[in-house]
């Protein structure tokens, strides 16, 4: 079992911090249904084998069924020596799910060489964090879209915490604090902290700048601005143009280094970014 994350620990050849994106590839395993929140631009309905969007899943899978996925993967001669990275991105919020947390675990006893990661909204990060270290788990990207409670109101339809059901700006408060505190304290346990935001033109262009100058601040090491994708409750907004998304992110380059290989990866990701495999379903 892993003891944790000591400050600086090698996350090499991870994609998304860094590593090189065109030979190292990242495994993404499926296992955490459930969501703590409600994100406008958030559906998980469909599933498409072309279709690449956070949240989408051909089919969840259990611990077991994850573990064995990976034995899979790990014993195959083209995907074997590329994958570096095992992850959880959901399609829910991997912190709102037990499984998650077991996956890990049969992942670290089996193949404790491979990097392990997270993304998260962050809702339950700051009190879940000393079991994520304990699990050797040296790299979080959390998702934050909004400094400004008022501003997470239009983003967020609610949010589910300890048993109550928050709604606008009271709900972004909430989120927006155990946002900040979860990443001021994984940064200081070590763990190599990525920033996801989502531009949505017309409702979040002025916070962008203040989130990475904020999350700077507290130990985030990048930042990865991306474009909405229009759906569910954003349907009819138009997603931010190439030119505005690069305007952005050359802007915040000089606040937080930029990660700007993001393809917005499924939940059952497999391979190297932007070139994903489709595995064989059995059973």
């Amino acid at each position: 079992m892993a003891t944790g994350c000591n400050q600086g620990k090698n996350i090499q050849g991870h994609p998304c911090f860094g590593g090189d994106h065109r030979n190292n590839g990242r495994m993404h395993l499926a296992v955490a249904p459930l969501c703590n929140i409600k994100c406008g631009y958030c559906t998980r309905r469909h599933d498409c084998a072309n279709e690449s969007r956070p949240g989408v899943t051909s089919r969840l899978l259990t611990p077991r069924e994850a573990i064995e996925r990976v034995r899979e993967v790990m014993a195959s001669e083209i995907l074997g020596p590329l994958i570096k990275v095992i992850g959880i991105a959901g399609p829910g919020d991997p912190l709102a799910n037990e499984e998650t947390f077991t996956t890990f675990e049969l992942i670290d006893r089996e193949f404790p060489h491979l990097i392990k990661c997270m993304s998260t909204n962050g809702l339950l990060l700051p009190e879940l964090l000393e079991w994520l270290d304990a699990l050797g788990l040296c790299s979080v990207t959390v998702t934050m879209n909004a400094l400004d409670p008022r501003v997470a109101a239009r983003i967020y339809s609610h949010v589910r915490y300890h048993g109550r059901c928050y709604t606008g700006p009271e709900a972004g408060e909430i989120l927006i604090a155990n946002q900040l505190a979860g990443i001021k304290k994984a940064a200081r346990r070590g763990m190599t902290v990525k920033v996801n935001t989502v531009l949505i033109p017309g409702v979040n262009d002025d916070q962008v700048q203040p989130v990475a100058r904020k999350v700077k601040e507290l130990g985030a090491a990048v930042m990865n601005v991306m474009p909405l994708i229009p759906q569910a409750e954003f349907a009819g907004f138009a997603p931010p143009s190439p030119e505005l998304l690069e305007e952005v992110r050359r802007t915040n380059e000089g606040i937080i280094g930029q990660f700007k290989h993001c393809r917005q990866c499924r939940a059952d990701a497999v391979g190297l970014i932007g070139q994903d495999v489709k595995l064989a379903e059995h059973g």
